[in-house]
């Protein structure tokens, strides 16, 4: 992995609205996922949540359109930028494209490890529900056909530099090796993810990315 590769850059500093916003957002996740842990999601409502939460059910549907969608929380999953779908696609040939992946995966996954908390205690709720499980898993694989898709568009474009000519690579072995890519990829992250619920609050969910992927380029 390239030593060149620039540190995320830090988020910028939010006004006292915002926070009062966020802090709410996550009143009502714990709030949900505290009451699902004591009596079953099925048995929760929405009045419930928003009295543990202290607000109004308008104000839980200002945030979320349903129990179930509090419990999922917030998930970059599907929600890639579109400016960094292009930077990827863009950076050619002289960018190792795990080194891009890497930027990807930061994105998505970083987010969601953010509150070690809050992660676990939605980890152990989902598991007990499984129609919510199958919604995760199927977030996740929804992510790995755009990033297969991502990741051939990027494989094309380095093969037609390369080439230096309007010589059209092969389809099918681009889509072949982009799959194969997108699910190392994933592998590479799901470990850090797995380092990350493992070990204690202070670890940072980045540089368990990073160690993930220098790890996996000795390997490949």
């Amino acid at each position: 992995m390239s030593d060149t590769m620039s540190a995320p850059a830090s988020a910028p500093e939010l006004g006292l609205r915002e926070r009062k916003r966020q802090a709410t957002r996550r009143s009502i996740q714990f709030a949900v996922l505290e009451l699902s842990r004591e009596k079953g999601l099925e048995n929760v409502t929405v009045d419930d949540i928003s009295r543990r939460a202290d607000i109004s059910p308008r104000t839980f549907f200002n945030y979320f359109d349903s129990k179930e969608s509090a419990v999922m929380g917030d998930s970059n999953f599907g929600a890639l930028p579109p400016e960094l779908a292009e930077a990827f696609v863009a950076a050619g040939p002289d960018q190792p494209v795990l080194d891009g992946l890497l930027g990807i995966m930061l994105v998505v996954a970083t987010p969601d490890t953010e509150d070690f908390e809050l992660h676990q205690l939605r980890k152990s709720v989902i598991h007990d529900a499984p129609h919510l499980l199958i919604q995760r898993i199927s977030r996740v694989r929804e992510f790995e056909v755009e990033l297969t898709s991502l990741i051939e568009r990027r494989l094309e474009v380095d093969a037609r530099t390369r080439a230096e000519s309007n010589e059209i690579p092969d389809q099918a072995s681009l889509r072949d090796r982009a799959s194969l890519t997108a699910l190392v990829a994933l592998a590479a992250m799901r470990h850090a993810w797995a380092c990350w619920a493992q070990s204690s609050e202070g670890d940072s969910m980045a540089v368990l990315l990073d160690n993930s992927f220098r790890e996996l380029h000795t390997l490949i």
